[in-house]
């Protein structure tokens, strides 16, 4: 009775969902959005990092190449195939912070239930923004500014080519042969990666 008399002059902690719904936090993670150009051209250039970042497995995609006749995205490619399996998502961000081009972003909708498993895996239709609307999404990846040696800006927003693969692809030019590899910022990777670009097997030294 000791917990019922000191809890009853308490306001409520719930709400009368759905009539009420509450503020979410500025961070919080919801469904997944592809994003478009102000051009109505596609974000998403379909390089696989997204996919690949993911630790649950959970985003599924097939790629096709731009034609001048049919052009999707200002890359080599476009993703013709996006799913994304929110029954498989623990819904962490990695995807957004591996885009390069900010194409994907976990916004703010999560009215998600469904009796139907196969409603849960969201098809690139259900993902991507409606022509003539271009966004960059409301929700960032850092709650602070990146760290200078971690901040490298996205194509799309740099408008210039840094020499990296991921680069080229974002800004179109995916087929470009870079003249000077990028090695990593530790010695000894940097030598391993040298030593294996010249043919010699590192492990035999």
């Amino acid at each position: 009775m000791a917990t019922t008399f000191k809890n009853m002059g308490k306001k409520p902690t719930t709400v009368s969902y759905p009539e009420e719904e509450r503020e979410l936090p500025p961070r919080f993670r919801g469904r997944h959005v592809l994003h478009r150009y102000e051009n109505g051209l596609e974000r998403c250039v379909g390089c696989y990092l997204c996919a690949g970042a993911c630790p649950a497995d959970a985003i599924y995609i097939e790629a096709e190449e731009n034609s001048e006749e049919k052009r999707v995205s200002p890359g080599e490619r476009y993703a013709q195939v996006f799913d994304v399996n929110l029954l498989r998502c623990i819904f962490c961000g990695y995807c957004q912070a591996a885009c390069p081009t900010g194409a994907i972003t976990l916004e703010n909708g999560y009215k998600l239930a469904s009796y139907y498993p196969e409603d849960m895996v969201y098809h690139k239709e259900q993902l991507l923004e409606p022509e003539g609307q271009s966004t960059i999404g409301s929700n960032t990846v850092w709650t602070e500014p990146a760290p200078a040696e971690s901040a490298q800006p996205v194509p799309q927003e740099g408008k210039v080519f840094d020499g990296s693969q991921a680069s080229a692809a974002a800004v179109g030019l995916g087929d470009i042969q870079t003249e000077e590899a990028v090695l990593l910022a530790n010695e000894e990777q940097d030598e391993d990666r040298r030593t294996l670009e010249s043919g010699k097997d590192w492990r035999k030294r």
